[in-house]
């Protein structure tokens, strides 16, 4: 047994030495090589152009052919570092192996030969690879409680951004969603830190911890550093006022603990915070990122967003004065993308001696560690083995898993659903037959708007519950797409309603990204206002399914619903999985990851403040603060479960220690069905106005009918530390309330 122990050692240590041994050869290999670079060389390094540049035919560009004298240019007159982006549309797993083949081929007769790092927007699956696994939105991820989602699905796109032969994935999103009016909100965990923590890293591990010179791993990249969602009007790319207490309260931590994670990679908020760009803000880039959280990767652009300092925010009076500006305060990779000014005047800036040679420097030595982390360095080919693990049939069960867990039930008024089979259903809305309404945006195009790309055997809700009750128990009045005039054909429903025992309307949002989805107004279009109203003018009773990104007001035809299923855009197996809920072959288990508003003038978040709770009436105050139509953490079952026995290990938490709570949940109802248990917290005296409850731990079970499990949780006093005046993390001593559910419980920090 000594000598086994002996030899596990030696071994421990041989591989520790190898890998200080790997590590200082990269290190020196990466020196070596910027000792031979020109200023140029250097330069072209941390350029980042998209597609459309070398593409025959620019943005007009179809089927991802490349010109020849135009990579040319790229790859040895510019000597471009880094190139991003498809052009109209998803590309075939082929054409991507053709067309990164050939800039790889091209970079072999430029001088140093130093291989071109491909990157993708691999949102929800790889995006922009046709038939590849569309995934549950982030937003629908985050109602499943289960972060081994989160990690699966990175797992999964990985594997099919490496067989495509990128190496690169700009993802996850860590924007907090707590402004429900932004176009991006779906690409959001919703309005809770810990969720957000928590799900952020299980996807960078998901993307990385497979070691990124293996082919199932891919190197992530956070974003969109810091605050982008934070808009003060809702508008993507819009000024935010954040004083820096909210913003380490609720906007860093995510980022805190995915550089933790080892996240390789960055890209910065487009918008501007307080006035200052972030892109041009050294204290952010430096101080808190690189100095604070001690990031060592990568930083990125975002698009266009060294040239915004210019002609957008005019912080800066010249062109070149913005490049000198981003790259001091700390940008290493300019995403320009559509040409190469950058280039041109960053190597002027630096002539000037207005950028440091040591920053770029800095910046090369970083994008040349990551070439060689993601093992471009030593074969920046496609590789085979990674080529097979494309469209596995397995991913397709992940993705319905995900979809099913994810699926919120509203309401369920007088146990409607689950739907009897035999049940003569109506279908209608204008999601009933669209596919680019299930999945949203980034979905083999930019928009995901654009259904001819999508896989031939992607369903339809209309298409999955026929497959499920069989064709003469369904009728529909819709039409294939979103838009179509019939999907809105109210004299239509009618005339179908007295056949049907039930009408199912598909209601909500077709898909959109960034910008384009930008919007004045939550409220659901009218046109689907006056359709469901129809619906329930025939008396039958109504099932509403919301396919959305973010929740669009509901609250005037709320009260005559006999049942809500919140679908959010759930991916390629969205029309199962609300096929399985609809009738009961799968019991919901989903929760709101986000308040869902009653009206514009309520937007207040579950992590209120007390102030927030009450309405104050000529000094008297009035409860009703908080009243959403549906609050945070909200989702019903097919059974029912009780809680019971709350217990504290001590009623005094000390520093180093742990507190340990436990709570008996019991499935009281007859079938079997998953739980979240959520644990929250409440700070009832502290400097800095407390929450009325903080999300600090949550855990899924399943229970058979009638069974019962002890669940529990354990807490220090990190978990209730908050952002004080002086802007340090601290745990203050005093009494703090425990609640699961309707129980309650109280302890004291000293």
């Amino acid at each position: 047994m000594k000598k086994q122990f002996t030899a596990i050692v030696l071994a421990i240590c041989s591989l520790t030495v190898f890998s200080q041994q790997k590590i200082t050869t990269d290190a020196a290999k990466i020196n070596a090589l910027l000792k031979q670079m020109t200023l140029e060389e250097k330069v072209g390094q941390m350029t980042q152009v998209t597609l459309a540049v070398i593409a025959e035919g620019g943005w007009g560009n179809q089927d991802g052919t490349l010109n020849a004298a135009a990579l040319k240019d790229a790859v040895e007159k510019y000597g471009v570092g880094s190139m991003l982006n498809t052009t109209a549309h998803a590309l075939s797993l082929d054409t991507w192996k053709k067309l990164i083949t050939a800039i790889q081929d091209a970079v072999q007769k430029s001088r140093l030969k130093i291989p071109v790092l491909y990157g993708l927007d691999g949102i929800h699956g790889q995006t922009y690879t046709l038939d590849a696994t569309l995934f549950p939105h982030n937003l629908a991820l985050a109602a499943t409680r289960n972060p081994e989602f989160a990690k699966l699905a990175a797992k999964v796109t990985a594997k099919e951004l490496r067989a495509s032969g990128v190496r690169w994935n700009f993802a996850p999103v860590l924007d907090i969603g707590r402004q429900p009016l932004w176009s991006r909100f779906p690409e959001t965990y919703g309005e809770d830190v810990l969720i957000g923590k928590l799900f952020g890293v299980a996807a960078i591990k998901g993307y990385e911890e497979d070691g990124l010179k293996n082919a199932t791993a891919v190197a992530s990249c956070m974003k969109h550093y810091l605050g982008y969602s934070a808009s003060r009007t809702g508008k993507d790319r819009t000024p935010i006022y954040l004083p820096e207490i909210e913003m380490r309260e609720y906007y860093l931590p995510q980022f805190r603990d995915a550089v933790k994670a080892g996240s390789s990679t960055i890209m910065i908020n487009s918008s501007e915070i307080n006035g200052e760009p972030v892109h041009a803000s050294k204290y952010l880039l430096t101080d808190v990122l690189r100095k604070e959280l001690g990031f060592e990767g990568l930083i990125v652009t975002d698009w266009e967003d060294i040239k915004r300092l210019h002609d957008r925010h005019n912080v800066a009076a010249t062109p070149r004065q913005a490049v000198a500006m981003a790259i001091n305060a700390g940008i290493d990779m300019s995403m320009v993308p559509g040409d190469y000014s950058f280039f041109d005047l960053l190597v002027e800036a630096v002539k000037k001696g207005e950028v440091p040679v040591s920053r770029i420097d800095d910046a090369v030595r970083r994008i040349l560690a990551l070439k060689f982390k993601t093992g471009l360095m030593s074969n920046p080919y496609p590789e085979a083995e990674a080529y097979a693990n494309f469209g596995k049939p397995e991913y397709q069960q992940i993705a319905l898993n995900a979809a099913l867990e994810a699926i919120t039930l509203l309401k369920n008024k007088n146990n409607m659903l689950p739907l009897s089979k035999n049940a003569k259903v109506l279908l209608a809305g204008p999601s009933a037959q669209s596919i680019s309404a299930l999945n949203g945006c980034w979905s083999y195009t930019w928009q995901g708007n654009d259904e001819a790309w999508y896989p031939t055997d992607s369903k339809t809700i209309y298409e999955a519950i026929k497959n499920k009750v069989g064709e003469k128990n369904i009728t529909t009045t819709t039409a294939k797409g979103f838009n179509s005039a019939a999907n809105y054909d109210i004299a239509a429903l009618k005339r179908a309603a007295v056949h049907a025992d039930v009408i199912v309307l598909c209601i909500g949002e077709d898909a959109y990204a960034e910008s384009p989805g930008n919007t004045r107004d939550l409220a659901l279009p009218e046109e689907q206002v006056e359709l469901v109203k129809a619906a329930y003018a025939t008396g039958k009773p109504v099932i509403l399914i919301l396919t959305e990104g973010r929740p669009r007001f509901i609250t005037s035809i709320e009260p005559q619903a006999s049942g809500i299923l919140m679908a959010y855009w759930s991916g390629k197996k969205t029309a199962e999985a609300v096929a399985d809920v609809l009738f009961g072959d799968y019991n919901p288990n989903g929760r709101l990851p986000f308040s869902y508003p009653k009206s514009m003038g309520e937007m207040v978040l579950y992590d209120r403040k007390p102030t927030e709770e009450v309405r104050e009436v000529f000094n008297d105050n009035v409860g009703g603060g908080y009243d959403p139509l549906f609050p945070f953490g909200h989702g019903l079952s097919y059974t029912s479960f009780a809680y019971s026995n709350l217990q504290l290990s001590t009623n005094q938490l000390t520093a180093g220690k742990q507190l340990t709570i436990s709570v008996t949940v019991k499935n009281t109802g007859s079938r079997s069905g998953k739980h979240t248990v959520e644990l929250y917290s409440r700070d009832l005296y502290a400097s800095i106005t407390p929450s009325m409850r903080r999300l600090r731990a949550f855990t899924k079970i399943e229970l058979q009918p009638g069974e019962s499990k002890v669940v529990t949780f354990n807490i220090d006093k990190n978990d209730l530390a908050f952002v004080n005046a002086q802007l340090q993390t601290v745990t203050e001593p005093g009494e703090f309330e425990l609640i699961i559910g309707e129980l309650k419980a109280k302890f004291e920090y000293r």
